[in-house]
């Protein structure tokens, strides 16, 4: 499997596409300044919200079944699946319970953490993303690159081309609002035909059972309230304690994710209509494991609103499939490697530890230092790269002996002035996108000597 590095590297090359990429997540950052700023309160809301969800994750356990048993009261069957295996192997057993063979889903990154589509698709299940960019990146056969903006790294002129050949339109159409319009008059029918619909959750009320789903598109609510079968699958650590904590979270959520004031759709469903059936599973895919680390379990505050990821400078100029994970930039890095900490482990290396994630996360997630402690769990686990960590010890050696250090300098500067290639060759990572410096003619050492009379 190839690393951060390496699918970076594949992103890096289209420096038109780096430059639109990094400049257009930036205004997105800019917008949530604007909005934060038009709250006086905003710190306090943070702050609020991060107690709020620190009280949850002290007594998960208890707010759970408290969530489930006002939740079957209202009409609703619930399910608990310990991994991804199972959250899907229970999709498909409502879907088969009915005889569906036909689903449409509303974005959910939880069945993208899980790789739902593809599990259903094997067990001969349609499945259409109904969310416009999770459909655009399905008809181009790709994950989404970011939990927000799925599509973010497309070309208006690339979408009109998947278009094209999937769904009919004018080619060389690249008009955003005709494309809208012909996902919208292709998803219509999907919405008038499939008799089961999935759901993620934003948020889950313990007090009163019930969950609410956001979205600008109102997809989620078309596919829900049209179907027959209304399955909905939720993280854990969704919850909150009680429904007035939603106004909250609310005014977080948007304004973090794309400085808009609130979602244009907060739908609350609490119980099935007449002649519906809600199913909900609660999946839990390593969350226990993370609740019972100290130095991460903080990670588990996320409400998924991309903030990290639009002020990260690393993920807005490799972009999101470099992360090869279903949650990328910095909030990934260190939801991932719970999972699997050896295929995941050159993640919290992505970072330059700035923390501008953590300065803008609107439940306070220490994000940049939970970066720096998984690389040292890494390295002391013997994950970490073979070839940094020698080149590490012998940079310690180096910068703890003096004569070393020394005889290290001068070897360095007379190799830069006498034979640059050396150090200016494909074999040095620095050299790909850099100009090396000319080398200088005595060290700082030798000039203080000269000088300090």
């Amino acid at each position: 499997m190839k690393h951060h590095a390496d699918l970076a590297e594949v992103f890096n090359k289209d420096e038109e596409r780096v430059d639109w990429h990094d400049e257009t997540l930036w205004w997105v950052r800019q917008k949530r300044d604007k909005a934060s700023h038009q709250i006086p309160d905003w710190e306090e809301l943070r702050e609020t919200a991060s107690q709020i969800k620190l009280n949850v994750l002290s007594d998960l356990a208890n707010y759970l079944e408290q969530f489930e048993k006002q939740a079957i009261a209202n009409g609703v069957t619930v399910h608990w699946a310990a991994d991804a295996k199972e959250h899907n192997q229970i999709v498909h057993a409502i879907l088969q319970e009915h005889g569906i063979t036909q689903m449409v889903k509303s974005k959910s990154m939880l069945t993208e953490e899980c790789h739902l589509n593809h599990y259903l698709e094997e067990q001969g299940i349609g499945v259409i993303d109904s969310d416009l960019g999770e459909r655009i990146v399905q008809l181009a056969n790709e994950p989404p690159s970011h939990i927000v903006l799925p599509c973010i790294h497309k070309k208006k002129e690339e979408i009109g081309e998947i278009f094209h050949e999937h769904l009919g339109s004018k080619k060389g159409e690249d008009d955003p609002q005709i494309l809208t319009e012909t996902a919208r008059t292709h998803l219509r029918s999907t919405f008038l035909t499939r008799k089961a619909a999935l759901t993620g959750v934003n948020f889950a009320v313990a007090e009163t059972g019930e969950f609410v789903v956001c979205t600008n598109e109102g997809n989620a609510d078309m596919g829900a309230h049209l179907a027959d079968v209304h399955i909905a699958s939720m993280g854990i650590e969704k919850l909150i304690p009680q429904r007035k904590h939603l106004g909250v979270f609310l005014r977080l959520l948007t304004r973090s994710a794309t400085g808009q004031p609130i979602t244009t759709y907060s739908s609350h469903f609490k119980k099935p209509r007449p002649g519906q059936q809600m199913h909900l599973i609660l999946v839990d895919n390593g969350r226990s494991i993370q609740l019972g680390r100290e130095d991460f379990r903080n990670s588990l505050k996320c409400i998924r609103c991309g903030a990290c990821m639009n002020t990260c400078p690393v993920y807005r100029r490799s972009g999101g499939h470099s992360y090869h994970t279903a949650v990328a930039g910095p909030i990934g890095s260190i939801l991932a490697p719970n999972l699997d900490m050896k295929q995941y482990a050159d993640l919290p290396f992505a970072s330059t530890l700035c923390g501008s994630c953590s300065n803008v996360c609107p439940v306070k997630i220490d994000i940049h230092d939970q970066l720096y402690k998984w690389r040292q769990v890494i390295i002391k686990e013997g994950y970490g790269d073979k070839k940094k960590t020698l080149a590490m010890q012998a940079m310690a050696f180096t910068l703890s002996n003096p004569s070393a250090y020394r005889i290290a300098g001068k070897a360095g500067r007379v190799v830069m002035k006498y034979a640059p290639f050396a150090v200016n060759n494909s074999l040095n990572p620095w050299y790909k996108q850099r100009d090396m410096p000319k080398p200088p003619k005595q060290s700082f050492g030798e000039w203080y000597s000269e000088h300090r009379k």
